[in-house]
């Protein structure tokens, strides 16, 4: 019975240090510019639910009674999946927006170009060509 006390709480340490280094991992991030505030927000919240259910043991148990699970750890589970999905979801509406942008800078930058050669054309001159 004592073993598994001790062994449950080298688990909750353990669980705790990985959530802070997570965390640690994040601010880090954000602070040398490598990734934006508003992008980390999920990133952070689920850090910080992860630490909560590291330091809080019942947490599991409460969490997985409400969602109807019998076995604890697969609450646990169903909430880093529902992170990464939400995280995922967040990435995929970035990355379409993006992909719009770029696509409309590269057809306003081809629209330039074109009126760039019809200025040379009326001019007689090559401008901007090398001689």
């Amino acid at each position: 019975m004592e073993n598994n006390i001790i062994i449950t709480h080298r688990i909750q340490i353990i669980a705790i240090l990985t959530s802070i280094v997570l965390l640690g991992v994040i601010l880090n991030l954000i602070r040398k510019k490598r990734i934006k505030e508003e992008y980390s927000l999920l990133w952070l919240f689920f850090g910080i639910i992860f630490l909560v259910f590291s330091i809080w043991q019942n947490g599991l148990d409460f969490v997985a009674k409400i969602l109807g699970i019998s076995y604890p750890p697969a609450a646990l589970f169903i909430v880093m999946l529902l992170s990464l999905f939400l995280i995922l979801i967040e990435y995929s509406t970035i990355i379409s927006r993006l992909s719009s942008s770029n696509k409309n800078l590269a057809q306003e930058i081809a629209l330039l170009k074109l009126e760039i050669e019809k200025m040379k054309e009326k001019s007689g001159t090559n401008v901007g060509s090398e001689h």
